[in-house]
């Protein structure tokens, strides 16, 4: 299974996908009850990214499981790489062989709905239903007051300390800070003690929905982050790279790896799977570390990073493959799978279960307990983003230009506020 939080890499795959995405939905043509037999039965298609062969037992065990208690369903289940199911997805719309229930993330499955490529699961869910999952999970890919994804296994960063930089910079780990603010003025006390930096970051649009600025306005027509609140942000992450106080580059999520392994900066920003890569490059830190929930900023929120089972339009049998899919995001199911792949659910009803909240002081279960702790506070910065990725692009490019060359803070806002609308008019 891929990683929840590694997506730098596969963007530049999904903004080619999608701008091929309305081309092959003209195309296509009704293949509603292809998968209906002559007597009756269904059969469900569904596919997931990366989960063969860890995962074979345990879901051929949760598919005999609905198949015995749904006698006429049948439930084929397929598997593909993370960066092939898009093109296999886009490709299958085109022929009109759709699979019925199928995992993508968020930013996928916003650009799916948004062309009208998804079916709207309103009529498939109750109000008790939508409730069990978190409000800020759920809503990701509600576009139109229309829900078209049930979220399934999800991520939220926290944050990493190397508590020997931090004691000897005179801080206590052990009241870690709760604000962004906060964490600045520790990285600032860090660096004039110790001369490391506090952290570094990827320089992205998700800087702006963690300071409560709205990339865009409330019907998503229109860029709505050129503002003076956004120019203020920008201005005093200027002045934290000037500082050393952040890392002055662009760094992705190798990169943050080697800052904080060679002990360049105190703190980490990221998920549980950084826990692995700081274990192996460098055991003396890993053993310095501690996980704490992540510090937030002006917005109040955290940012998840989810993965969901959305119904294509032209299913066969959408009503079959909304059931099947609340019965895989239920919250039963879901903390069954978050114990077996060291994720965390989307449900509530999950995280009263005691996995969630034991910790035995471990790195591991430090970051899982701070992790589900952060769940009642997560959001997926892009909700409802149509063009998600060119978006995320335009603004990356223009924040690049301003802390890395130099570019004047208000003209590359413009810039980039010009270039998003522009997107959205596409």
């Amino acid at each position: 299974m891929k990683p929840v939080n590694k997506k730098v890499r596969r963007l530049a795959v999904l903004c080619l996908l999608a701008a091929l995405l309305s081309s092959v939905l003209s195309s296509c043509g009704s293949d509603a009850g292809s998968n209906k037999e002559e007597d009756g039965r269904i059969t469900i298609k569904f596919w997931t990214i990366a989960l063969q062969p860890t995962f074979n037992d345990y879901f051929n065990n949760l598919i005999s499981e609905y198949q015995k208690n749904h006698p006429g369903v049948t439930v084929e289940w397929s598997d593909y790489p993370y960066d092939a199911i898009s093109n296999k997805l886009l490709t299958g719309i085109a022929s009109g062989n759709v699979p019925d229930v199928v995992n993508l993330n968020t930013e996928f499955a916003n650009q799916m709905a948004s062309k009208g490529a998804l079916a709207d699961l309103t009529p498939y869910l109750s109000d008790t239903e939508r409730s069990s999952y978190f409000d800020g999970i759920f809503n990701s890919t509600v576009l139109d007051n229309k829900p078209y994804a049930l979220p399934w296994y999800t991520g939220t960063e926290v944050l990493y300390m190397n508590t020997r930089l931090v004691k000897q910079a005179g801080l206590d780990p052990a009241n870690p800070p709760k604000t962004r603010d906060e964490l600045n003025e520790w990285s600032r006390q860090i660096k004039a003690k110790t001369g490391a930096s506090g952290y570094a970051l990827t320089f992205a649009a998700r800087l702006f929905p963690v300071e409560g600025i709205s990339i865009l306005n409330d019907d998503k027509t229109a860029a709505a982050f050129n503002t003076p609140a956004a120019l203020d942000m920008i201005r005093n992450m200027q002045q934290l790279i000037q500082e050393g106080v952040l890392v002055g580059e662009d760094s992705n999520f190798d990169k943050q790896i080697q800052y904080f392994s060679s002990e360049q900066t105190a703190f980490e920003i990221a998920g549980p799977t950084f826990i692995n890569f700081i274990k192996t490059a460098a055991p003396d830190v890993y053993k310095n570390t501690i996980a704490v929930p992540l510090p937030t900023g002006k917005a109040d929120v955290r940012l998840s990073n989810t993965m969901n089972l959305v119904v294509p339009a032209k299913s066969g049998a959408p009503q079959q493959a909304a059931e099947f899919a609340k019965f895989l995001t239920d919250a039963s199911n879901q903390t069954s799978f978050s114990k077996a792949a060291n994720t965390l659910p989307s449900t509530k009803e999950s995280i009263k279960d005691a996995y969630f909240t034991q910790n035995d002081n471990t790195l591991e279960s430090q970051a899982k307990v701070a992790s589900a702790e952060s769940l009642d506070k997560a959001v997926d910065y892009m909700v409802g983003v149509p063009n998600a990725s060119d978006i995320n692009s335009a603004i990356a490019v223009q924040l690049q230009e301003i802390f890395l060359n130099g570019k004047d803070p208000q003209q590359g806002l413009t810039t980039a506020e010009q270039e998003v609308n522009q997107i959205l008019k596409q």
